[in-house]
C-alpha cells in the first residue's frame, strides 16, 4: 500500500484518494468515475483522530532512527505529542489482539480492524492478569483493555505516557495493512480531507 500511495500521491489530494481506494480493492474505472468527495467520505469519514490535546507531530514515518548498533533503521510509525495523561482514542473499530509492557514500545495496545493492524505505544499503565486474561490497566485513567475485547471507533483506550524507550510524552502510532507497514500520516491526511468535505 505504501508504494501505491507514493505513486498516486504525486497527483495531490485527488491522487491520494484514488490510490487509497484502489489499494483497498476498488476497480480503477469505478474510482475514477466517482468524485474525490465520495471516495474520501466512504473510506474515512467515521475514523477517529487518536490523541486528545494534540500538540505536534514529533516523529514522522520513515525517518532514520538509531538502531542501537551504530546504524539506523526507518521509523515505523507516527509520533504524536500531547500532555502526559491525555487520552488516546481508537482510530477504527476492531478487536484487541495484544497488550504488552515489556518492550521499547512500553505499555501498548494492538488492535485489528480487518486488514489493518494499529499499534499504540508508550501509554500509561501496565499489563495485568485479570481472571486469567491479560489486560492493559490504567486505573488512574479509568481504563482497562483486555485482549479479545471489541473496541469501538473513538473509544478511549489509554493515556499518553512515557513508558518504554521515549524522550517525552507522546503516542507512537504504528499501522500495518496486509502485514506491510504504512504511513499513518497518509491516513490522517485522507481523514482530514474527508471530514472537511462532509462538513460543507
Amino acid at each position: 500500500m505504501e508504494r501505491s500511495l507514493r505513486r498516486w500521491g504525486k497527483y495531490g489530494w485527488a491522487g491520494l484518494a484514488i490510490g487509497i481506494a484502489l489499494t483497498l480493492g476498488a476497480s480503477r474505472q469505478t474510482v475514477e468515475a466517482q468524485s474525490v468527495e465520495v471516495a474520501y467520505a466512504s473510506l474515512w469519514q467515521s475514523a477517529s483522530f487518536p490523541v486528545e490535546n494534540f500538540q505536534a507531530y514529533t516523529g514522522r514515518f520513515g525517518e532514520p532512527r538509531p538502531n542501537g548498533r551504530g546504524g539506523t533503521r526507518p521509523h515505523l510509525g507516527l509520533d504524536i505529542a500531547a500532555p502526559e495523561g491525555s487520552y488516546i482514542r481508537n482510530w477504527w473499530g476492531g478487536r484487541v489482539i495484544e497488550v504488552s509492557d515489556d518492550s521499547a514500545c512500553g505499555t501498548s495496545v494492538v488492535i485489528a480492524s480487518g486488514s489493518y493492524i494499529h499499534i499504540y505505544c508508550h501509554m500509561m499503565g501496565r499489563v495485568e492478569l485479570i481472571n486469567g486474561q491479560r489486560a492493559m490497566v490504567d486505573r488512574a485513567g479509568g481504563v482497562v483493555i483486555p485482549e479479545g475485547q471489541v473496541i469501538q471507533t473513538g473509544q478511549r483506550i489509554g493515556r499518553i505516557g512515557m513508558t518504554g524507550r521515549t524522550t517525552g510524552p507522546h503516542l507512537h502510532w504504528g499501522m500495518r495493512y496486509n502485514e506491510q507497514w504504512i504511513d499513518p500520516g497518509a491516513i490522517l491526511q485522507a481523514m482530514y480531507s474527508s471530514q472537511s468535505i462532509s462538513r460543507r
